[in-house]
Order: structure tokens, then C-alpha cells, then sequence
């Protein structure tokens, strides 16, 4: 019974130390959610030419050109 009881504290110390290396959450805190619709505006200095912020079918033609800019087929008749 003495020999399982170093055996046990061994096995008990290692649990403790691997269950301490679990990773910490990821979530953050500080990420905007909006229930705005995208093509109500951006506040970034980073949107297309040609885009109007607040106008959706200007952001629906945004969207139009840059799905047929990675459309493989419209791509390679396009050479």
C-alpha cells in the first residue's frame, strides 16, 4: 500500500500540471458586432472607389464586380 500511494501523488501532481496548460479563452471582448446591413456604411478609410456608403445598389454592384473578378471562368476567356 506504500508503494501506490507515491505512485498516486506522481500521477495526481501530473493531472494538475497538464490540466494548467489548457488554453485560455479566445474570445474577444473588444470585437463590434453591428445589426447594421454592410451596405449602410463602413468607417474605415479602406472602402472601394465608386462605392457610396448608404447606397445598396451601389454596394450591390461592388459586390457583382468583385465576385466576377475571382470567377475562374470569366478570368480565363478573358485572356
Amino acid at each position: 500500500m506504500t508503494r501506490r500511494t507515491p505512485t498516486a501523488l506522481a500521477l495526481l501532481v501530473a493531472a494538475a500540471a497538464l490540466a494548467a496548460c489548457g488554453d485560455a479563452a479566445t474570445t474577444d471582448s473588444a470585437a463590434r458586432k453591428s445589426d447594421v446591413p454592410a451596405w449602410r456604411g463602413a468607417d474605415n478609410p479602406y472602402v472601394t472607389e465608386g462605392w457610396k456608403a448608404g447606397d445598396e445598389a451601389s454596394w450591390q454592384q461592388q459586390m457583382r464586380a468583385r465576385v466576377q473578378a475571382q470567377n475562374e471562368y470569366a478570368r480565363a476567356s478573358g485572356s
